[in-house]
């Protein structure tokens, strides 16, 4: 599983939108779906921001691993 799936499942879990996400991360809605779609790379600091908000590792959003 890669990363743009994790992050649309942690969100979706979370019941929220794209511009929540993107509130969290203090960029705009449009600048976090491209996250979600592949057009723009997630950057190290906005990995660390959504590991610690969903309270999971970096290995679980990047898909190398299965646990949270």
């Amino acid at each position: 599983m890669d990363y743009k799936k994790r992050l649309y499942d942690l969100r979706i879990d979370h019941d929220l939108r794209q511009e929540d996400v993107a509130g969290i991360l203090n960029i705009t809605g449009q600048a976090y779906g491209m996250y979600e779609n592949g057009k723009r790379s997630l950057p190290i600091e906005h990995l660390i921001t959504l590991c610690r908000y969903y309270k999971v590792s970096a290995d679980y959003i990047l898909g190398l691993n299965d646990n949270k």
